[in-house]
């Protein structure tokens, strides 16, 4: 049986990489994001849904067209976030910046997992299905002009963890991401900064990530390369996470 997965933020960067890549190794795959339509066509077996990830009518419209094509979901990759719309210090950050990138970033990505966690129970087999989150480096790593992102992102490690733990029972790993910096729409108004930063030495390998970096780690996690492993959070980062003197 040919395996689907359904992906957020499907339309650009990492969301379309991992589209690519699980396309690429024979998966299926049901697409959402924001957009009327994908600026692109990947080449296979894809089907597009647009919705807002932070409003339950989309996201259960999104399931259940996965669901209605396939009969089930095998993957979940929670790729769809945003960052604030205006970059302002933490002693100047507004509610409604707040509450518009926790919507999507946290409470959507949590309960559209919660809404496939529930389906990948009622799956054939011992090994249910698998669900991956896109979180970031800034999980960890404080931007005091953008702090509503880091709190939506370490809100994605729990919902990472919780999960881990609640569907392991099932055979359901659920393990993250975290991303460095990469070379997305999201990165792109702040390139100049990180290159100077790169060029620097910020990074032990000395490259902006790219959407692909992200994609293989995705499509490793969900190949069943690592069957043993949940709850776990990994860093595409190029060395980010490493303290050094």
């Amino acid at each position: 049986m040919r395996k689907t997965a359904l992906v957020t933020g499907a339309a650009g960067g990492i969301g379309f990489a991992t589209v690519k890549r699980l396309l690429a190794e024979g998966i299926a795959v049901v697409g959402m994001d924001i957009l009327p339509q994908m600026p692109q066509t990947p080449d296979g077996e894809f089907t597009y849904v647009s919705g807002d990830l932070s409003k339950a009518a989309d996201r259960a419209r999104a399931v259940e067209t996965a669901l209605d094509a396939y009969g089930r979901i095998d993957i979940l990759v929670n790729v769809a976030g945003v960052a604030p719309r205006v970059r302002a210090d933490l002693l100047e950050m507004t509610e409604e910046s707040y509450d518009f990138v926790m919507n999507i970033n946290t409470k959507g990505t949590l309960f559209l997992t919660q809404a496939v966690a529930n389906r990948m129970i009622q799956n054939d087999g011992d090994c249910k299905g698998t669900i991956v989150n896109i979180s970031s480096m800034s999980a960890y790593t404080s931007s005091t002009n953008r702090g509503e992102y880091c709190i939506s992102k370490a809100g994605v490690s729990m919902i990472t963890t919780l999960f881990a733990d609640r569907l392991a029972a099932y055979g359901i790993p659920v393990n993250e991401i975290r991303p460095g910096i990469i070379a997305t729409g999201m990165t792109a108004t702040v390139q100049e900064k990180y290159d100077r930063l790169i060029d620097g030495g910020l990074l032990p390998i000395k490259r902006w990530g790219r959407p692909e970096d992200i994609a293989a780690a995705v499509w490793t996690l969900c190949s069943g390369a690592l069957p043993y492993v949940t709850g776990q959070s990994i860093d595409v980062d190029g060395g980010f996470h490493i303290q050094r003197l």
